[in-house]
């Protein structure tokens, strides 16, 4: 669905093709931030950037404009989409342990759910919504969204098994494998195949699996709940309207999660070196399928081309947008550099209805820290 997903492909794009590298002296990351907070538009923003064992984390401007408080690393955000790859993981593992095949059709698993006019579920398989390569539709009429933005009620709750239902009310993007689509609907999904499966919520098999492990311990997975624990970015749209108190049911185990840049940095790296998974799973982490010149799709991660002096370097990691809150996750290749970057505003009224999403694109920073 729109305004829950990954930060766009055009907004990715419109800086690529536009920039080179970020400031050239003193510090470029802080340069390239500094140039999206304030009069870039964006309130504020919060990073952790890496390079080898070198850590550095900072904040720029505010995480509440009402009471001018300074942003700073230790604040959440909503992660939006960069949760895919927690869901992604833990559907990787119980493959893994032959809980289940990333080739079984989900028909197998969740009889009769993905049922509709033109949908063959006994043809789309676990793989492919892992990719994107499913078909699955995701509600794209504004009315959808008319409870948060038109109505007000940002404590309204849309379960993930309605948002399923009324998905395929829809013909599917294209048949099973023969095309690649963004699917939040897919990821709920697999929210639904992990609980089938286990027996247990999939918050608790994220938790058991992965924040427990890992020590995550400033991360959690609402269920309802509009309001953030702790220490927050508030965030808002772009007419500057604070967008922080939203319900995320819609969202669920396709964007739900809440974390910090360090939590979602060392998540990213565990996962991405080959901590979390065995080397079969692994490797199905990172099968790509192209989208675009711009970069692929793996399971629940991505790639993205960036244009560096000397050449174009190839990226891993994820992005995220839901209300208020749009964020990057990206490490290099090799793993010697890595940027997590949060910053406080998304426009989810301009994506459903068609508008500017944010003010500026983030990716002179990500370019700054990884080029």
């Amino acid at each position: 669905m729109r305004g829950s997903g990954k930060l766009a492909a055009g907004v990715l794009a419109g800086v690529l093709l536009a920039s080179g590298s970020a400031a050239a002296s003193g510090d470029p990351v802080r340069a390239a931030v500094g140039d999206l907070v304030g009069e870039g538009g964006f309130p504020g923003a919060v990073v952790q950037v890496r390079t080898g064992e070198a850590v550095s984390r900072f904040g720029a401007g505010y995480a509440n404009q009402a009471t001018r408080e300074p942003a700073g690393p230790q604040h959440r955000f909503r992660i939006a989409s960069n949760t895919k790859a927690f869901v992604a993981t833990v559907v990787l593992r119980l493959a893994g342990e032959g809980s289940l095949s990333l080739d079984d059709p989900v028909e197998r698993r969740l009889p009769g759910v993905v049922r509709g006019p033109g949908y063959e579920p006994e043809k789309i398989t676990l793989r492919m919504l892992l990719n994107h390569t499913s078909g699955v539709h995701d509600p794209l009429d504004p009315q959808f969204f008319d409870p948060y933005l038109v109505h007000g009620n940002r404590a309204h709750v849309i379960t993930p098994s309605e948002v399923i239902r009324r998905s395929l009310t829809d013909p599917p993007s294209f048949a099973p494998g023969t095309g690649v689509k963004y699917s939040n609907t897919g990821y709920l999904v697999l929210g639904k195949v992990i609980e089938q499966v286990t027996g247990n919520d999939v918050r608790e098999e994220i938790q058991r699996r992965i924040l427990g492990p890992l020590g995550l311990g400033r991360t959690y997975f609402p269920l309802w709940s509009p309001f953030l624990r702790g220490p927050h970015l508030h965030g808002y749209d772009m007419r500057g309207e604070d967008m922080t108190v939203f319900s995320p049911s819609y969202d669920w185990t396709a964007g739900a999660m809440v974390s910090t840049v360090d939590d979602v940095a060392a998540f990213h790296r565990a996962l991405l070196s080959g901590r979390l998974l065995a080397p079969a799973q692994q490797a199905e982490l990172k099968r790509l399928v192209p989208y675009s010149d711009l970069g692929a799709y793996g399971a629940g991660v991505e790639t993205l081309n960036l244009p560096c002096d000397g050449g174009t370097k190839t990226v891993w990691g994820n992005t995220g947008a839901g209300p208020g809150f749009s964020s990057v996750s990206m490490s290099t290749a090799d793993g010697s550099k890595q940027i997590v970057l949060a910053l406080n505003v998304y426009d989810l009224a301009a994506d459903v209805h068609g508008g500017k999403r944010v003010p500026k694109p983030p990716m002179p920073a990500v370019m700054a820290a990884l080029c």
